[in-house]
């Protein structure tokens, strides 16, 4: 008899806390706040407005047009914050 199990996380649920970002699927994913600039400089309100997308392959926060998958918190691919443009 062979079992087959799907190994891939899919997101159930988000969690966003002052220092932490967690997608939730049975296991927890956790990454620093600070590797998504977007939901560090973000307001609870808008940390708590978040959508799974994908399938449960990732979580979008639109009033900040911000994405994270669980492959780019697994492979530890932070969000690097726009280049300055200099004068």
């Amino acid at each position: 008899m062979s079992t087959a199990t799907n190994a891939d996380p899919r997101i159930k649920r988000v969690e966003v806390t002052d220092e932490m970002t967690y997608l939730v699927d049975g296991r927890v994913i956790s990454v620093p706040l600070a590797w998504s600039w977007r939901l560090a400089a973000a307001t609870p309100a808008q940390r708590a407005k978040c959508e799974i997308i994908c399938d449960g392959e990732g979580a979008h926060w639109p009033d900040l047009d911000e994405d994270i998958s669980t492959e780019g918190m697994l492979t530890g691919t932070p969000a690097r914050p726009p280049r300055r443009k200099r004068d």
